[in-house]
């Protein structure tokens, strides 16, 4: 249960500089949000904490001086394996917390994503995890917080935690994440090493099970009172880790496993069974949209980050959640998904205006709608823009790219999204690769149902959806198509849902979807 209540929203500026992008991460009284630092055109991290109230400048100075301290220390005696803190501000009773791009999945997704591990990748996990605790409380640092959201899984190299120096930061009840805390934080009491122990133990259990070992009960008094008085659910998965994961989650704290000990049977795992960790290293989910900061620079900042539009707030969110999906090998199909936009317009009314259906598009006309005119891309695509739209984002990962274009941050866009690799089924793609991703958008609603289609004579899908509220309330219509030879192409138009009905609107998709070619046929 999120208790905090974001008063801010993607794409607004904290501190004057950080461009919130999208929330990868909830608990109680926290949210992690993906962030821009937009003067230093740098990916960021922000934890937004909801302060005590009233937060005065006394609790602001201990708050953020806490977390930078706890920070610089742990950096040092962690290299590599701590996610850096380099700014830490108080707003409007709100702790904001940043820290520098980390180039992993967070475990909190991965769990979400692929269920449960087998035993020795989570026994690789947590000996990581014990590496970093063990420096922290050899400097008489404890974590307090530790879950799924605060730990990084990379590629290549150890996993990177965030979060220390913010236990006890937040309102009541102080802890973000209820299920993974021990039982003497569960009743308030004075914390110590022990009760990182415990969450190093619900992680390892969350992990080969699927599931942590007290589940979230929807309110964090009922949660804590559960991990406090309910017996331990067996293990059923853990294998070889089955005494350890018992031995950490003992209610008892002094009868709980020593780090020692834990070490020892988390090496043995490994030893027993190194072929066993068949699983992909996963790939890190936003790679592709900030290789587009990057490429982008200053343009993109000045333009598809400008302020203070309700439809870019939806649109960035959208790119970034597409570009899980920008990356060859994530899944079993990848293309059409890539885009964050959605399909087959129905004959609903939604918002009371009618949605036009969409019909699989003939030949280019001869001659283009007035105001038209071709943009013929490098990347191998032809289509026909409105007068004065410009190509505003570019973002790249292997054979994967996608292009948005548009007026400015303001105006409908359209992005185009191809890769190398994708499955047989545009179907199946849109629903089984693209939907999960596009409902963790705030207001999301799919408008009827995923459609087979064809499209210049090939396989397609169309998917169509809602998406935030109010004002910045959107309309996506998608079209996924696989050319052939493992391709997939796919087209976005998004545009403020009060205008989706509007003659300009549909013009423009009918426009895009008639005049979209591939120029290396």
């Amino acid at each position: 249960m999120t208790m905090v209540k974001a008063h801010v929203s993607a794409h607004e500026l904290v501190a004057g500089r950080y461009r919130l992008l999208e929330v990868f991460a909830r608990e109680t009284n926290r949210l992690w949000w993906y962030a821009e630092d937009v003067p230093a055109e740098q990916p960021r991290l922000v934890a937004q904490t909801a302060l005590p109230e009233p937060a005065d400048d006394d609790t602001a100075r201990r708050a953020t001086a806490r977390v930078i301290r706890t920070s610089e220390t742990m950096r040092l005696r962690c290299p590599g394996q701590l996610a850096t803190v380099v700014d830490a501000v108080v707003e409007a009773g709100t702790l904001w917390t940043v820290t520098e791009w980390i180039d992993g999945t967070p475990l909190s997704e991965l769990l979400d994503r692929e269920g449960a591990f087998n035993a020795v990748r989570a026994a690789r996990i947590g000996l990581e995890l014990l590496d970093v605790l063990q420096a922290a409380h050899d400097e008489g640092i404890t974590h307090g917080e530790l879950s799924p959201g605060q730990v990084f899984v990379r590629e290549s190299g150890p996993v990177v935690v965030t979060g220390f120096g913010l236990a006890g930061a937040t309102l009541v009840p102080r802890l973000t994440a209820p299920s993974y805390a021990s039982p003497e934080q569960a009743r308030d009491e004075r914390i110590g090493p022990a009760a990182d122990l415990w969450a190093l133990g619900a992680l390892l259990y969350t992990m080969v099970e699927g599931r942590p070992p007290f589940r979230d009960r929807g309110r964090p008094d009922a949660t804590l009172k559960a991990v406090d008085r309910l017996p331990l659910r067996t293990p059923l998965r853990a294998g070889p880790l089955t005494q350890a994961v018992q031995g950490l989650l003992r209610k008892n704290s002094r009868e709980r496993l020593t780090r020692p000990v834990v070490r020892e049977a988390l090496i043995r795992t490994l030893d027993g069974g190194a072929d066993a960790d068949r699983q992909a290293s996963p790939v890190p989910r936003l790679r592709g949209a900030y290789a587009g900061v990057r490429l982008a620079g200053r343009e993109r900042s000045r333009v598809a980050l400008a302020a203070g539009t309700a439809l870019a707030v939806l649109t960035v969110a959208a790119a970034v959640l597409a570009a899980a999906h920008l990356l060859p090998g994530t899944g079993t199909a990848q293309a059409p998904t890539r885009s964050t936009a959605s399909a087959a317009p129905s004959n609903k009314h939604t918002g009371g205006a009618p949605t036009p259906s969409a019909s699989p598009a003939p030949s280019a006309p001869s001659a283009l709608p007035a105001g038209y005119r071709r943009y013929t891309a490098p990347e191998g695509f032809s289509v026909a823009l409105p007068d004065g739209w410009k190509r505003l984002t570019t973002a790249r990962a292997g054979g994967a790219y996608r292009i948005t274009f548009g007026r400015d941050g303001a105006s409908p866009t359209l992005a185009v999204t191809h890769s190398e690799h994708v499955g047989p089924d545009p179907v199946a793609i849109w629903r089984e690769d693209v939907e999960p991703d596009l409902e963790r958008l705030p207001g999301y609603h799919r408008v009827g149902t995923v459609r087979a289609t064809t499209y210049q004579g090939h396989k397609a899908a169309d998917l169509e959806w809602l998406a935030g509220s109010g004002d910045g309330r959107v309309h996506t219509f998608g079209r996924g198509f696989l050319p052939g030879g493992g391709e997939g192409y796919s087209l976005r138009f998004t545009t403020p849902a009060a205008t989706w009905a509007d003659a300009a609107d549909r013009l423009a998709l009918k426009t895009f979807l008639q005049t979209f070619r591939l120029t290396d046929d």
